[in-house]
């Protein structure tokens, strides 16, 4: 009777400890699920929708962002990078982990550990786990110049109050194809925002903000910092060279 009884508190104990960290997480998660999920909007597609990207990509000054041939930036202090936009190539770096990651051909790809070279049976692995933190890391940087990417749908928004925002959905290409963005903006046609249908975000809608930009050495503008409900996701220095 003894060892029941003291199985029963240890299982008690056990169970409080769960509860004790989990239910506040679960009720947190409730509230932001409850106050900020919202379903997809529809829009329409055509010539509207366009002109909108368009307004957006001027305002960006799309053209010295096509003519830049090298970007640089960390993400969250923990992903770096140096990308060799005109070269097709990006220098991904994590840990003591380097990848110069091909990215018109994968199997072209190095990876460094230290200052050595690495062709063990993880070098694939690598790769991949690189590939995707640029997908995801490098979106945050160009993502408004990618609005006319081949598989991209555009539509245009408008809201309750009469503004114009831009629904860009990818249906192919990146590590997420289907994920959906509605843009919105400033006065200038400058992105100030977007909210996010994706995959990777157990919440619809989430709003990140696109209002921290600075303008590189080669003209282009691009962000230095994002917030994300609580979260800031910041980009480091961003530099951006024309050779």
């Amino acid at each position: 009777m003894k060892k029941t009884s003291k199985t029963k508190r240890i299982l008690k104990i056990i169970a409080g400890i769960i509860i004790f960290f989990t239910l506040p997480s679960l009720l947190f998660f409730g509230f932001l699920y409850l106050k900020y999920n919202e379903d997809l909007p529809t829009g329409t597609k055509g010539q509207e929708a366009d002109i909108l990207a368009s307004k957006m990509l001027e305002a960006l000054n799309e053209e010295a962002y096509l003519n830049t041939d090298y970007l640089e930036w960390t993400f969250k202090g923990r992903h770096y990078y140096k990308w060799y936009k005109t070269d097709k190539t990006c220098e991904v770096s994590w840990n003591e982990i380097t990848v110069i990651l091909d990215l018109q051909n994968r199997k072209k790809s190095k990876v460094f550990a230290g200052q050595q070279e690495y062709n063990g049976v993880e070098k694939q692995d690598y790769i991949l786990k690189a590939e995707g933190f640029f997908n995801n890391d490098s979106f945050w940087l160009v993502a408004p110049y990618k609005v006319f990417d081949p598989g991209t749908e555009r539509r245009l928004v408008i809201s309750e109050e009469g503004e114009n925002s831009l629904l860009v959905t990818y249906t192919s290409g990146g590590t997420t194809p289907g994920d959906s963005y509605l843009w919105h903006f400033d006065d200038t046609g400058k992105p100030k925002s977007y909210q996010m249908w994706v995959d990777i975000l157990p919440i619809d809608g989430l709003e990140a903000t696109w209002d921290q930009w600075t303008t590189t050495e080669s003209g282009a503008l691009l962000p230095t910092s994002h917030k994300l409900l609580v979260l800031d996701l910041d980009m480091g220095e961003v530099k951006g060279l024309s050779f």
